[in-house]
């Protein structure tokens, strides 16, 4: 069942789906063709996603809150035929489109916008609208009433299924891709291990268009539970309003979210008593906000896991473990096998830092069009003729095999000659109940080549210092790990996933 204005079981969104296949493969639309989708968390984007599947085509999920240049980029980058956007969202598609050659059709989720019609014998070519007019477009509804069943695409799991953009903190995104068989198994794996139950109700604010977002919907098809599904996290209040109202048993979240929740506590007349379990990807989090958390929620177990889109999953700490595991992201995930290396590739032993690398069914095929970012990270694995994937991230093991993050490779820097691990200065700021934001960057430094800086935002109605941040960070790091700059703002900035953007916060070299 997916509930958003109103109920909709699976069976329903199939139905409208062969429909939206049928249109999609008469307007000509063939195997392995990319069709974009540009849409809020409603239930016309699913529809649309399981069409573009069925009709044998690739999905390129894209945030509604892009930017006309950047939409431009993507359906450039990868040449789409077809958009399936919302009429709302026409001021930033349009222009897209008319800087886009290869896309012949597009479905517009209510009334056709202003400027588009059908193609016109009088159109002389110099008409501003003229590329436009050479693109088909129809309304959602009237491509759902196309009658008749999809023709059958010849798909096998190897076959691409989607792209997935990753937000990238500077330059043009890179597009992640993902084939069938990598959604199957990750969405067998992933409801697996959580123990995802048909009774379940997921209340899910996550955008679709990111890959945390999409497993929900992915994950309650296979197992037959609801996915109450919103539009945003905008209204921290509203959301735990909705966690009462529908009964919520799952909530999926990244840190920002979570830290957002944990703002609002105690919750008051608020009964989150429904809600079984609470998971979190993206970046870790703070070991003091587990705890928060686990009080906020009593009758919720945490799930600590650790992804990235290249293969949406790697690891999941078992709840059982939290306690004598603080900090850790778990092992590896079902069918999926983890190890640390050294910079010359050589596997490291327990509480030594290196490299994780990822094999197994869920790793990426590579990234679209560009085959030099792809050889450098999936590279070759002890098993002859294997691809791995090098994730770029620091970590270390412990004796169990217990994974624990210490930063992107690129984060990670040195300051008076040790090496400075972010992470850890952050996890030290959020033990502060005021604060609510954290990030730790390094900067240039006249004395010691980069110093370390934090930028914290406080949680509403708190008032941070400097010197408040100071002494704790005394207290409880290393004289070499105290931060020399201390920024105090209202908020940080983010990336569409929720991920704090780093990138913004490095000032420029001059």
């Amino acid at each position: 069942m997916l509930v958003r204005d109103g109920g909709h079981t699976f069976g329903q969104i199939a139905a409208r789906s062969g429909a939206l296949a049928v249109w999609l493969q008469r307007a000509g639309l063939v195997r392995g063709d990319r069709v974009a989708i540009v849409a809020d968390n409603c239930v016309e984007l699913v529809v649309a996603l399981w069409a573009v599947l069925r009709a044998g085509c690739v999905f390129v999920l894209v945030n509604p809150t892009t930017k006309a240049d950047k939409v431009s980029y993507i359906l450039d980058d990868c040449s789409v035929r077809g958009v399936v956007a919302q009429s709302r969202l026409a001021r930033t598609v349009l222009p897209a489109l008319e800087e886009a050659p290869s896309v012949t059709t597009a479905v517009w989720v209510g009334d056709l916008p202003r400027r588009v019609g059908q193609r016109s014998d009088e159109d002389d070519g110099h008409d501003s609208d003229s590329r436009l007019r050479d693109i088909e477009h129809v309304r959602y509804d009237a491509a759902l009433a196309t009658p008749g069943e999809p023709d059958d695409p010849g798909l096998i799991d190897a076959d691409l299924a989607g792209l997935i953009y990753t937000s990238g903190s500077t330059g043009h995104p890179k597009s992640v891709m993902l084939t069938h068989r990598n959604l199957v198994h990750n969405t067998w794996s992933i409801s697996t291990y959580l123990g995802l139950r048909e009774d379940d109700v997921v209340a899910c604010m996550l955008p679709l268009s990111f890959d945390y977002g999409l497993f929900q919907i992915f994950m309650a098809a296979r197992v037959g539970c609801t996915v109450v599904l919103e539009k945003s996290f905008a209204y921290p209040r509203d959301t735990l309003q909705r966690l009462a109202e529908t009964r919520a048993t799952v909530l999926p979240g990244v840190p920002t979210i979570f830290a957002t929740l944990l703002q609002l506590t105690p919750f008051d007349d608020v009964d989150v008593s429904s809600v079984r379990m609470l998971t979190n990807t993206a970046a870790a989090l703070p070991p003091a906000h587990v705890d928060r958390l686990r009080g906020a929620f009593p009758g919720a177990t945490v799930f600590c896991m650790y992804g990235l889109t290249e293969c949406t999953r790697v690891s999941w700490l078992d709840p059982a473990r939290l306690d004598d595991k603080m900090g850790s992201v778990g092992k590896a995930m079902p069918n999926t096998e983890t190890y640390i290396v050294d910079d010359h590739g050589e596997r490291v032993g327990p509480g030594e830092e290196g490299e994780l690398v990822v094999r197994g069914a869920s790793v990426m095929r590579g990234y679209w069009g560009k085959p030099e970012a792809t050889a450098a990270c999936l590279r070759d694995g002890e098993i002859e003729g294997e691809k791995v994937l090098h994730t770029g991230d620091r970590f270390w093991a412990d004796d169990e095999g217990f994974l624990y993050f210490v930063g992107r490779r690129d984060d990670v820097f040195k300051c008076k000659g040790e090496k400075i691990s972010p992470k850890e200065i952050e996890h030290i700021l959020y033990e502060l109940e005021d604060v609510g934001e954290a990030a730790v960057i390094g900067v240039p430094d006249e004395i010691d080549g980069t110093a370390v800086k934090v930028v914290v935002a406080p949680r509403p109605g708190a008032t941070l210092t400097e010197d408040h941040i100071r002494r704790h960070c005394r207290t409880r790091l290393e004289s070499y790990m105290v931060p020399r700059h201390v920024e105090v703002r209202e908020t940080l900035p983010k990336t569409d996933s929720g991920k704090i953007r780093k990138a913004a916060l490095v000032p420029e070299r001059v």
